[in-house]
């Protein structure tokens, strides 16, 4: 039986977003604490955007490559749910802070994602994502999804992800999950609400027609 595809949508900027993606029907929102980010917010605000969240909404906090500590602080502030680290994070630092996580990986070659997964065997999810000219995610670049191996936990896909295109691949790789940013922003940070409708609507009609 085919499961239902789960929805994150990440890079969460304001409390007004947040409503407008849990009510499209997302089942997880992603608070960047990244601050090179382009969608980056601060621990403090996005604290603030927790305490107003309705039950059962997942919620992630992003990481790249940040000191323990700075984890901490920020977790300190936002205690998310879930923690995501979109880095070169080893698996003992990933599995430090006694929390849920998942690893993003970069889409490449089967082999090297499968090293990767089997590297992280304390991670409850991985992220298959594209990168390009350095960034790490919400880039807008699709990846091949062909090269994408079966995997032993569940597979999170992102990367360039639209409301036009999330069905096409979802029939393809049949993920757990499908995670969006910049697929449904009116300008960059900018989440716009019938994007967000759209693209939990485009993955709820791809789930029919698999089944």
């Amino acid at each position: 039986m085919q499961l239902r595809t789960r929805v994150k949508i990440c890079g969460i900027t304001s409390p007004e977003i947040a409503q407008q993606a849990i009510t499209a029907g997302a089942d997880a929102i992603g608070f960047m604490f990244f601050p090179d980010s382009r969608r980056y917010i601060d621990p403090a605000t996005a604290g603030e955007i927790l305490s107003q969240l309705p039950p059962y909404v997942e919620t992630v906090g992003v990481f790249v490559d940040a000191s323990v500590s700075e984890v901490e602080a920020a977790l300190g502030q936002a205690p998310v749910s879930l923690l995501q680290f979109h880095g070169s994070e080893s698996p003992e630092y990933c599995s430090a802070f006694g929390r849920r996580y998942v690893k993003v990986l970069k889409g490449g070659s089967a082999e090297a994602v499968l090293a990767d997964i089997a590297a992280h065997e304390g991670a409850d999810a991985v992220m298959l994502d594209s990168v390009s000219n350095g960034q790490f995610g919400g880039t807008g670049q699709v990846f091949d999804w062909q090269t994408i191996p079966e995997v032993d936990r569940p597979l999170i896909l992102a990367g360039g992800l639209t409301p036009e295109n999330v069905a096409e691949a979802i029939m393809q790789v049949r993920p757990f999950a499908v995670d969006v940013s910049g697929g449904v922003e009116v300008e960059q940070g900018i989440k716009d609400a019938a994007l967000m409708r759209n693209f939990v609507l485009a993955v709820q009609k791809a789930d029919w027609s698999n089944e």
